[in-house]
């Protein structure tokens, strides 16, 4: 990213609400950095939050609410001003906001792919029947399904560590991990296979990181602008009109991955069977300044060759 200077001259004090995690952290000092190396009379504090999703790690996403749980007490912390602005990974963020706050600003998306990681396995094809695979989305089981219905799928929570720590524990013959968190940990070593987007669709907004603040607060906006990523909000924002349009959540496997090629935004969407090995697909394509319009496209593509009997289980 191309530094730029600075267009303010007076200091002013920035409160960055995150989650407590590794990666979360991460992400949070990610932004920090960036900010500060924009505009470097800035103080920054980053406050770490244990947001509902992390404390109750005994029990699957898909029964307490969805991936939403990660977020809730930040926003909270942004709507009672205990915070400036809110670090999130964007496949974790509801597609609705609250009604005062706002995206403020889409950093460069990291590898979106999926990954598959094991300590025995040299890939996915290699696995045996019966194996025992973790991952904690239903997109992934789903595709798992699909793939290999021959082994089985056991869900797998808590942070990249601890996951990594439970396969090598031998809990697990694989699981299943994002490239995107994987890299960002310096923890590229342990991945075992790249699983291609062709084949194995990403979840809306996976590898981006977003920045979320009140609607009203002008400064924090015009503070986050030098790290908006252009091509990057493209594709998120026809990724997350996927998943606004079928009403999706983490409750549902649901996935939609959208990249530009010069002026034309190319988007391929899947919503699978929540319990049996079937999946529905389809493509799109269409002008980067249709972003919003390719991805309520896509979705309703995906409602005509059957999609809603799926979203209504």
């Amino acid at each position: 990213m191309k530094q730029k200077a600075s267009t303010f001259n007076d200091k002013h004090h920035i409160r960055i609400a995150t989650r407590k995690s590794p990666l979360a952290l991460w992400q949070a000092y990610y932004v920090r950095d960036l900010l500060i190396r924009f505009h470097p009379a800035l103080t920054i504090d980053i406050i770490p939050f244990v947001t509902e999703g992390d404390r109750r790690l005994d029990t699957s996403l898909s029964t307490i609410g969805g991936k939403g749980l990660f977020v809730k007490e930040l926003e909270k912390a942004l709507l009672q001003n205990e915070a400036d602005i809110a670090v999130h990974s964007i496949k974790d963020m509801p597609f609705l906001l609250e009604d005062s706050l706002v995206l403020g600003a889409v950093c460069k998306r990291e590898d979106p792919r999926d990954t598959l990681i094991s300590n025995t396995y040299t890939s996915l094809d290699t696995i045996p029947p019966n194996a025992i695979v973790g991952t904690s989305s239903l997109r992934r089981a789903c595709l798992l399904r699909h793939a290999r219905p021959d082994i089985i799928i056991r869900s797998i929570r808590g942070n990249v560590g601890t996951r990594i720590q439970k396969l090598d524990d031998n809990e697990y013959d694989a699981i299943i991990l994002a490239a995107a968190g994987l890299k960002r940990l310096h923890l590229e070593k342990r991945i075992t296979e790249f699983l291609e987007v062709d084949a194995w669709t990403p979840a809306p907004g996976q590898g981006a990181i977003g920045i979320e603040c009140r609607k009203n607060d002008e400064v924090v906006l015009r503070y986050l602008t030098a790290l908006e990523h252009p091509e990057t909000r493209i594709c998120i924002t026809a990724e997350r009109a996927v998943n606004e349009t079928l009403e999706g959540s983490c409750q549902l496997p649901i996935a939609a991955h959208a990249i530009c090629k010069g002026n034309t935004l190319l988007m391929r969407g899947l919503v699978g069977h929540p319990e049996k090995d079937l999946l529905i697909s389809a493509d799109v394509e269409g002008e980067i300044e249709q972003a919003r319009a390719l991805g309520i496209q896509l979705a309703q593509k995906l409602l005509g060759l059957g999609a809603e009997e799926y979203l209504a289980i």
